[in-house]
C-alpha cells in the first residue's frame, strides 16, 4: 500500500518552511526582481500542481523541492532567453516578499559572475551554496558522485577565473 499523498496544509507549511530555499533558486537563475517574482510564483504554482504525486518515502522533501525549482527555473530561463522581455503586471506573493537586491559589492560580484555561468553550472553552484553534500546533488540532479565531483571543480576553475577577470 502506497503512503498517502500529502495534505494542502502540508503543502502551505512546507512551502513557507522552504521559501527561503525557493527564493535562492529565483535569485540565481533570475538577476531581475520582477522576474524572480515572477519566477517564484511558477515553482510554486508547478509544485502545487505535482503535491499530490509527491511521495514522502520516495525522496526527501527538500530533494523533491530542489528538482522541481531547478526544472522550473531552467525552463524558465531558457523561455527568457528565446523572447524578448515583455513587462507584465507585478502579482502579489502568496508567501511572502522577495529577498531585497541591495547586496555587499562582493555578493554582488559573485552573483555577476554566477549569472555568466550555464544554467547546469548555476545549479551546481546553488546546491554547494546551500551546503548539500555531494550525495545529494547527485541525488537532485540525477547524476553520479563521481560526476558531481568533476563538475564542480570545473565549475569552481570556472568562477576562478571569472573573478580573475572581474
Amino acid at each position: 500500500m502506497s503512503p498517502a499523498a500529502p495534505s494542502s496544509a502540508d503543502f502551505t507549511a512546507r512551502i513557507t518552511e522552504y521559501q527561503p530555499l525557493l527564493w535562492r533558486v529565483c535569485r540565481m537563475y533570475c538577476p531581475d526582481a520582477n522576474d524572480r517574482q515572477d519566477l517564484y510564483q511558477e515553482i510554486v504554482l508547478q509544485l502545487w500542481q505535482a503535491w499530490p504525486r509527491y511521495q514522502p518515502g520516495a525522496a526527501k522533501l527538500s530533494t523533491w523541492l530542489y528538482r522541481v525549482a531547478l526544472n522550473v527555473a531552467i525552463s524558465d530561463l531558457r523561455r527568457r532567453t528565446r523572447q524578448p522581455n515583455i513587462s507584465a503586471l507585478e502579482p502579489d506573493a502568496p508567501y511572502a516578499a522577495p529577498p531585497p537586491d541591495d547586496l555587499g559589492d562582493d555578493l554582488a560580484q559573485l552573483y555577476r559572475a554566477i549569472e555568466r555561468l550555464s544554467e547546469v553550472e548555476k545549479a551546481f553552484v546553488l546546491l554547494y551554496l546551500e551546503e548539500r553534500s555531494y550525495e545529494e546533488m547527485a541525488d537532485i540532479l540525477g547524476i553520479t558522485q563521481n560526476n558531481v565531483r568533476v563538475k564542480m571543480h570545473r565549475v569552481q576553475e570556472k568562477l576562478r577565473t571569472l573573478f580573475a577577470h572581474a
